[in-house]
Parts: C-alpha cells; sequence; structure tokens
C-alpha cells in the first residue's frame, strides 16, 4: 500500500475511536452524581444535559418523565424567574475568570414555589464555541448530607447526644447572636446536666464572669447556690433545672443571683426548655436585676407606712382639735353668748334637721358662711360635702359651666367633660353665697334645678337628677331687689323659705371679748408668737369701737396688732369716727385673757382702762363734759367727779372738740 492509503486508513482508525470515545464519554456524562447542564450562553438555550439534569428540569415543571430533547433548546434564564441580574453577572463571572460559584440563586416551580440551589459553573471552549457547564445541587439536599456526614462522625467518636445538643445551642448562638449582644437582660443557655453552654455580654456585665469562665461549668454551682439569706439552695429544687426536666416554663421574681466577687443582686427570670426532635435537651435562662424596683416597693412600702402612721397621728389630732373647738366655740364656730346668737342658734336648731332652703341675710363680714356650715353639720347631710359657689366670682358666660358642668367640646376651651357644682352637691348642701349677684337672665336656669332638682350640662341631652339642698347668702336686700325688677320673685321666694338674719357686731358688744380672745388666741398660734393677752384697756376699745367690717375686720385688727406687737402689750389704734354710741343698758363686758378666762387686773392695767374709758366718752361727747349727752352722762357719774379724774388723768377734753 501507498503511504497516502496507510495515512488514510490510520486516519479513519482515529475517528472511529474519537466518535466511540464521544460516544462513551456521552454516556458517562448522563451518569453524573448532580444535575448537568452545558449551556450557550450567548443564545441562552440549553445545548446538552445529564439524567439528574433532566430529573431537576422535570420536578421543576411538574412533569413525570423527560427525554433528552425535552431540554434542549429550552430558554435557560427562565428557570430563574425574577433573578435574570443575578444570573447574568453570575453568568459573567464564569465567563471572564472560568469558573464561579453561588448559593443565592434559585429555580422557580411551575407552581410558584422557589427551589434553593448551589451552583457551580465552569467555561468550556470547543474551537471557536464557548459553552458553559452548569452543575445544581439541591440546597436542602446538601445540608442534609452534611449533617449526615457530621453525625456519622459524631457517632464513630461516641459522642453522638452532645453533639447534637452542642449544634442545638450553637445554632441558637449562631442565628441569634446580633439580638443576644443587643439584649439589655441577661440570657445564658444550660443543657441537660446543668453546663453553660452560652451566655450574652449583659449577663457578663451583670454577674461579673466572662463567658469563657462559666461555658461547660454548672451554672447553678456558680451563680444559683444559695438563697439571700446565706441558706444552701439545692440543685433538686432550683426551678431552673426543673423546667428541663419537665419541659414546664417557669416564672419567677423572688430569687437572687450570686457575683463572682461574692455579692447578690434580685432577680427576676424566665427558664424555656428547650427540645430538638421531641426531646428536651436544656434551657434558655432570661434574667434581669430587679434591685432599683425592688428597693423602689421597700421605699414606697415605708412611705405608705409613714403615711399610715401620720394618718393616725392626724386622725387622733382632728379629735383633740375637735374636742378642743368644741369647748373653744361656742356652738360650730359660732362664738358669742349675745342675745342675737341664741336667736340665730335657736333657729339653726329649728332648720337643720329639715331639708328646707334657707336665706342668710346680713352685712358683709358677719359669719354668714358659718352659719351655713353649722346647719349643714347639724343636719342628715353632714357627712356629704357642702359645696360653696361665690356667686359674685363667676363670669356670666360660665354661669351654666359652673354650675351645671358641660360636656367634651361643647364650646370653645372646652376640652374635656366637667362636672357641675350641682352635680357635686348631689346629697349634700350648697352654699349658694352672695346670691344677689346672679344676673337676671340666669335665675330662672338656677330656679328650675331648685324646683325639679333637674338640669342638663352645657352641650348634652341627658336630663341629670340630684338631691341637693341649698342655702343662700346675701348682703342685699332682696325684697327691694325683687321691687325693683333685679331679682326675681320666683328665685326669691324659692330661696327665701326660713330667713336667718346675721346680726352685725354693733349690735353684739357682748360678745366682742369673746372673739377678740378667740381671734388673738388663733393669731399667736398663726404667727409663732407666744400668747398674748387683752388688757381692760383694750377691751373697752374694741367694744367702743363700731366695726363697720363686723368679725372680719375685727379679726384682721387681732392679727394686724399681734404682727407689729413687739413686747407683751398690744396697741389698738382704731379710727375716731367709728365708735358706738354706748348704751346705758349694756353690760359692761368682762376683761378676758387670750384664753377666755376672767382676768386679775394689776392697779396700771385698772387706771389704764379707766382713762381709756374717759377718753372714749370725750370723743362720743365731742369733748362735752357735763350736760346733755356729755361725756358724764354718758358714763353716769357725777360731773364733779369725772372732772376730778379728768384732772388726775391730766387729759384735756378740747383735744376732742375737733374729732
Amino acid at each position: 500500500m501507498s503511504d497516502s492509503q496507510w495515512l488514510q486508513i490510520s486516519h479513519d482508525k482515529e475517528n472511529a475511536l474519537l466518535s466511540q470515545n464521544l460516544t462513551l464519554g456521552s454516556q458517562c456524562f448522563d451518569y453524573l452524581p448532580e444535575a448537568c447542564f452545558v449551556v450557550d450562553p450567548f443564545n441562552d438555550v440549553v445545548v446538552h444535559s445529564n439524567a439528574l439534569g433532566r430529573d431537576l428540569w422535570l420536578r421543576c415543571k411538574g412533569g413525570r418523565e423527560a427525554s433528552q430533547n425535552e431540554c434542549v433548546d429550552r430558554v435557560f434564564s427562565s428557570w430563574f424567574g425574577d433573578q435574570m441580574p443575578h444570573l447574568v453577572l453570575f453568568t459573567q463571572q464564569a465567563l471572564e475568570q472560568g469558573e464561579a460559584w453561588s448559593d443565592e440563586l434559585s429555580l422557580v416551580c411551575a407552581d410558584g414555589e422557589r427551589l434553593s440551589i448551589e451552583m457551580n459553573i465552569r467555561r468550556v471552549e470547543l474551537g471557536e464555541n464557548v459553552l458553559l457547564i452548569f452543575l445544581l445541587r439541591d440546597a436542602s439536599t446538601v445540608h442534609e448530607r452534611h449533617n449526615q456526614s457530621a453525625l456519622n462522625r459524631y457517632h464513630r467518636g461516641g459522642l453522638i447526644q452532645w453533639r447534637r445538643m452542642e449544634q442545638v445551642f450553637q445554632d441558637i448562638e449562631r442565628e441569634n447572636q446580633l439580638i443576644l449582644n443587643a439584649a439589655g437582660e441577661g440570657i445564658y443557655g444550660v443543657d441537660v446536666e446543668g453546663k453553660t453552654t452560652f451566655m450574652n455580654p449583659a449577663a457578663e456585665k451583670m454577674l461579673g464572669y466572662d463567658a469563657v469562665e462559666v461555658v461547660g461549668q454548672n451554672m447553678h454551682a456558680l451563680i444559683h447556690h444559695s438563697h439571700e439569706n446565706g441558706h444552701h439552695f439545692h440543685e433538686e429544687a432550683c426551678p431552673i433545672f426543673t423546667s428541663f426536666r419537665d419541659g414546664e416554663i417557669r416564672n419567677v421574681d423572688n430569687e437572687c443571683f450570686w457575683r463572682k466577687d461574692g455579692s447578690y443582686f434580685p432577680v427576676e427570670y424566665t427558664s424555656t426548655p428547650i427540645r430538638d426532635n421531641g426531646q428536651l435537651v436544656g434551657a434558655v435562662v432570661l434574667f434581669r436585676d430587679v434591685s432599683e424596683r425592688k428597693e423602689a416597693e421597700s421605699n414606697l412600702k415605708m412611705a405608705l407606712e409613714e403615711v399610715r402612721k401620720l394618718k393616725q397621728q392626724l386622725e387622733l389630732e382632728n379629735a383633740y382639735l375637735k374636742e378642743e373647738l368644741g369647748e373653744e366655740y361656742n356652738y360650730h364656730e359660732i362664738v358669742g353668748k349675745s342675745e342675737a346668737v341664741r336667736n340665730i342658734i335657736q333657729k339653726i336648731e329649728w332648720v337643720a334637721p329639715t331639708d328646707a332652703n334657707v336665706l342668710i341675710c346680713g352685712e358683709t363680714g358677719t359669719g354668714k358662711e358659718l352659719i351655713a356650715r353649722a346647719i349643714h353639720q347639724r343636719s342628715e347631710r353632714y357627712n356629704r360635702p357642702l359645696i360653696r359657689v361665690n356667686c359674685a366670682a363667676i363670669p356670666k358666660e360660665l354661669f351654666e359651666s359652673e354650675f351645671f358642668g358641660h360636656i367634651k367640646g361643647a364650646f370653645t376651651g372646652a376640652l374635656a367633660h366637667r362636672v357641675g357644682r350641682f352635680e357635686l352637691a348631689d346629697g349634700g348642701t350648697l352654699f349658694l353665697d352672695e346670691v344677689g349677684e346672679i344676673p337676671l337672665d340666669l335665675q330662672g336656669k338656677l330656679l328650675r334645678v331648685l324646683q325639679d332638682q333637674q338640669f342638663e350640662r352645657v352641650g348634652d341631652v341627658q336630663t341629670r337628677r340630684v338631691n341637693v339642698r341649698v342655702i343662700a347668702a346675701t348682703n342685699r336686700n332682696l325684697a327691694q331687689a325683687v321691687e325693683e325688677k333685679t331679682f326675681r320673685e320666683d328665685l326669691y321666694f324659692r330661696l327665701n323659705v326660713f330667713p336667718i338674719e346675721s346680726a352685725p357686731l354693733r349690735k353684739r358688744i357682748v360678745d366682742i371679748p369673746l372673739l377678740a380672745s378667740h381671734f388673738l388666741k388663733k393669731a399667736c398660734q398663726k404667727f409663732n408668737k407666744p400668747q398674748l393677752r387683752l388688757s381692760v384697756a383694750d377691751t373697752t376699745a374694741l367694744c367702743a369701737y363700731a366695726w363697720p367690717g363686723n368679725i372680719r375686720e375685727l379679726e384682721n385688727v387681732i392679727e394686724r396688732q399681734v404682727i407689729l406687737c413687739r413686747g407683751k402689750r398690744l396697741h389698738f389704734d382704731l379710727p375716731s369716727e367709728a365708735f358706738n354710741q354706748v348704751k346705758t343698758d349694756q353690760t359692761e363686758p368682762e376683761p378676758l385673757n387670750s384664753a377666755g378666762a376672767t382676768e386679775v387686773l394689776t392697779e396700771d392695767d385698772r387706771r389704764q382702762g379707766e382713762r381709756m374709758n374717759i377718753v372714749n366718752a370725750l370723743k362720743r361727747s365731742r369733748g362735752k363734759v357735763f350736760g346733755p349727752q356729755g361725756a358724764a352722762e354718758i358714763l353716769q357719774v357725777k360731773p364733779t367727779t369725772l372732772a376730778s379724774r379728768i384732772k388726775r388723768y391730766r387729759i384735756n377734753p378740747a383735744e376732742f372738740k375737733v374729732a
């Protein structure tokens, strides 16, 4: 044969052998243990796939069998749904670097579910053709293989149980490491033997231990070995250990943990059992330091105990003061023994047990509110409130809201519901001070409540019923106001069921020493002054004054003199133009000290009082000594006797003529 024939035969054999090898290679490719696809990256089509690749494609598409031809020429990127940008970057990496790996992609199945995969790519150049070989692995299958391999290794080492528990806690620690590190509460884990598996930074800070010092150690023996009183805490009684033995969660708030330095702190903790495949493998304990809360509770307990003691003390003091005031005052703080006071007390006794409305008339400062309080205290409503309303101080536009209340949004500024005075006084007594100052156009609204005991809050449609007794007070002549059409006649008759007149102080001269002594004692206590006393001259001067401001003015004068007093004697400088005309039938008041008892006077006091008495008489007589309405007649002494005393005390009657 010629050389050319031999060459041709050799070439044919090589081609046959190559073809046979390619066939064998294709068959071997079909038996690869992983899903494999040969892809044309530029046309985005599958060129070839092995059996596992076709099974994976079939699994995603929901079919049962698939041939080689069914996978070939398929658009490869369509299997990845909306992950096209990631797939392009991944493919580009393989084309440039020759290979790439990723576990971030997933195949989109026909039913919309996603199948997580792990993928390797290698670039292959066949002549002028550039292809990519994709190896795809089911991520769950890979994970199972790794776990199975780990279990096999642990089993061979005889440590399978321990490693499973360790893996559980490692998984907990790994998957929740950020949470554990950021948590403000202490967190640690223990296994079924009570050994510590992990501990977060907050627990390290509170306990004083580093995690490396406690991991693998019995946690109960380290931090939970004793009670607060130092008695041993048996491990069998530990709620933490009990929780992973019986599977129940334990919440405890009355125990303590011990620090590394030997100190302890109160804690509340929750022990939660951990299960792996239904088997109890340990517990996770979450605890917090409650020292501040315990201290606050202790302080609160001490404060409440102190409040209880103070309350008891105040109750005792209140009972004492009530007893003392009961002895000091004649009748429910109404001080006096005059006929006017006795008449008022009698009327209070008559009207108090009833529910009749009362109208108290009298000048300003005569104690009308004291009379109202005495009526309330003597009534069957004494255990319910006495609500006072100063009618003169309520603006016209707020009258209804003040008396009847309003609902939220009833008018501008009504930001919340408000209860009116009538509703507050339900079951008790409503004291309307200065009732004559209520505007005429608003008196009808008040009249309806007095008649029907019904009202509506401003802005509300609900009618409310109350049971209120009304006591009104005024310094005006309401009968005259009715005639002048400034006060409703029907409202006047509704209020004036039982009238009481509060007498002015100038008609109660005999009560002035009692009142002065009472106010003097109060003022000394109020201003922390030593107890002062009233001399005969002081009492005489006070009785001689007309007191246009009545009892309130007397109290103010007493307080002012107590403030100005720098020794033990009081000095009253009262205006001379407002003195009483002393009546001959008035009994001279007894001189009283600040405790209300009859005083024993020194000679100087007696002379000072006598001199002041003559001076007051000369003031009233305008310096006239003899004759009608002269000082001698006022004092009911002989003119010659008065002249002798005037000379003895060096008094100049002419000084009083101008006054």
